[in-house]
């Protein structure tokens, strides 16, 4: 081969080494990196202040960038960025209180991103970066028992977040001068010397279990009251269905009920109604016999009794008008032969004779013509008699009628016409009753009994007389009257009023001038007078009597 080919050879040769040389030394910063190199001149530098300065170091930070380190002359070294967990714990450390306490927290710390703090970073940790957590959780233990000193154990447990910023801020000088960022602390765990932290929470925890049990006691009460308003609710609302189904049951009851006394009560109805009618027939029909009585008998027999009297009458008055011109023309006569008589011997004794004569003449006459009115007023009398049989005979045979249909009614009815006839007849036998005291002006009571007397001799004179009905009539008055008024013990109003009865001895009355008094006389040992007014007008005196 050529030398030119050699030649060429060697150049493409070396090129390809120094290319791969120069690709070799270009490095690239990861995001977790930061390149330091050393070995280069320093450079301008402007400050914070705006001043200028040259950097002596010697040292160049690359993060997140290209580099080209030269061979022989310059050198790079990697600092890790990434973050480290450094579990922190001190034990017996000594709070505020004096109470010895352990504490466990971790922190998340880093190198710091700025070039100031990889410097220093990589001045104290280059070649030991391992070392970084054992300074950390030395620097950070120093900061918890600083901090645990100044504060409680209620307040280091209460206000964790605080407490962690101040150890933070407590270690942020120490950790910053070393080019490490703390990022978080979190205290995880406290335990104090003995029994401090539960005794500290005993408080609140019976408190808790205090409030928990009354809050449970009234969960309960609230509970046991729904329970009870439920069950009300329900006991009411059984008692609403238990009372309807009691009306709707009474309502048909009494619907089946009117539904089988429809039947009798309008059988009953329309009898009492045929009755009346019947009663209300027979009445016209008496009142039509009456009439008839009154036009066919009574009338005619009037009439004639009319007749006859003025017959008789005349008659009497012809006879006597007779009689009487007799007597005068024989008191004529006669005293025409006395006045002759008188002349002689005998003439006064036939005057007295012939005046005898004509007296027993008119006498006779007078006598037949009194005989014959007799006749006719007994003959009319006998007529009207016959009429007013004719018609005591029909109202007797309505009345009887009457009596028959209203023996057939009590009868279908019962005792309940009974006490209806008693209900009506009732006021009357107590008004005849206390109808003897309605003139009575003056009472005055002498009994042991007092006032009351009066009134339970009118009660016992009531019993007394509804027990002679009894007796006589056989019916239970007494009885029908404690039904009708819903009593239990018929005899009860019967016994009371004649015990009331049995005080008064004896009874006495007089009258006067259309006024009457009353003396009733007991007979106890000692007895009260009074008086007793009645007509208002009177006074009333109560001496004592032995």
């Amino acid at each position: 081969m050529s030398p030119i080919v050699y030649a060429i050879g060697g150049v493409v040769v070396l090129i390809i080494l120094v290319v791969l040389l120069i690709l070799s030394r270009i490095k690239v910063a990861g995001p977790n990196q930061a390149f330091l190199v050393t070995g280069r001149r320093g450079r301008a530098v402007t400050g914070s202040d705006g001043s200028v300065s040259t950097d002596l170091s010697g040292q160049k930070v690359v993060m997140g960038a290209s580099v080209f380190v030269l061979p022989i002359v310059q050198k790079l070294h990697t600092v890790d960025l990434s973050s480290r967990r450094i579990p922190v714990g001190i034990r017996g450390a000594v709070s505020k209180q004096g109470v010895k306490c352990d504490l466990e927290g971790v922190a998340i710390v880093k190198v710091g991103g700025s070039e100031s703090s990889v410097r220093a970073a990589a001045q104290r940790f280059l070649n030991q970066q391992d070392g970084i957590d054992v300074f950390t959780s030395e620097v950070l233990a120093g900061a918890l028992r600083s901090i645990v000193g100044r504060l409680t154990i209620e307040e280091i447990i209460r206000d964790r977040a605080a407490f962690a910023s101040a150890v933070a801020e407590e270690a942020e000088s120490s950790l910053t001068g070393q080019g490490l960022v703390l990022d978080t602390f979190q205290l995880q765990d406290i335990q104090a010397e003995g029994s401090y932290l539960q005794d500290l929470g005993r408080p609140e925890a019976a408190r808790v279990i205090k409030e928990a049990s009354i809050a449970e006691a009234r969960a309960r009460q609230a509970a046991e009251q729904e329970k009870l308003l439920a069950e009300e609710a329900i006991a009411v609302a059984n008692r609403q269905l238990e009372l309807k189904k009691a009306e709707v049951s009474a309502q048909i009851d009494a619907a089946r009920a009117q539904a089988a006394s429809a039947g009798p009560l309008s059988q009953a109805a329309q009898d009492q109604k045929v009755l009346t009618e019947q009663e209300k027939v027979a009445e016209r029909n008496a009142a039509l016999k009456e009439r008839q009585l009154d036009t066919e008998v009574r009338k005619p027999a009037d009439a004639e009794r009319y007749r006859v009297e003025q017959q008789a009458e005349a008659n009497k008055n012809a006879a006597i008008a007779k009689a009487e011109a007799d007597r005068q023309a024989t008191i004529a006569g006669a005293s025409a032969q006395a006045e002759q008589a008188k002349l002689v011997g005998e003439g006064e004794r036939a005057r007295r004779q012939a005046l005898a004569e004509a007296e027993a003449i008119e006498g006779a006459k007078q006598g037949e013509a009194e005989r014959m009115r007799r006749q006719a007023i007994a003959d009319a009398v006998e007529r009207e008699g016959a009429a007013e049989a004719s018609a005591i005979l029909a109202r007797g045979q309505a009345e009887a009628e009457a009596m028959q249909k209203r023996s057939d009614a009590f009868s279908s009815y019962g005792e309940a016409a009974v006490l209806d006839l008693l209900v009506r007849v009732l006021p009357d036998i107590v008004g005849k009753a206390a109808e003897p005291l309605s003139g009575v002006d003056k009472m005055t009571v002498i009994s042991a009994d007092g006032p009351g007397s009066l009134t339970k001799s009118v009660a016992s004179n009531v019993a007394q007389g509804l027990q002679l009905s009894s007796d006589l009539t056989g019916v239970d008055l007494p009885g029908l009257l404690a039904k009708l008024g819903g009593r239990s013990d018929p005899a009860g109003a019967a016994g009371g009023g004649s015990a009331g009865g049995s005080a008064g001895g004896s009874t006495g009355g007089k009258a006067s001038g259309g006024k009457a008094s009353a003396t009733a006389v007991g007979d106890g040992a000692a007895a009260a007078r009074q008086s007793i007014p009645i007509d208002g007008a009177g006074s009333t005196d109560r001496p004592a009597s032995p």
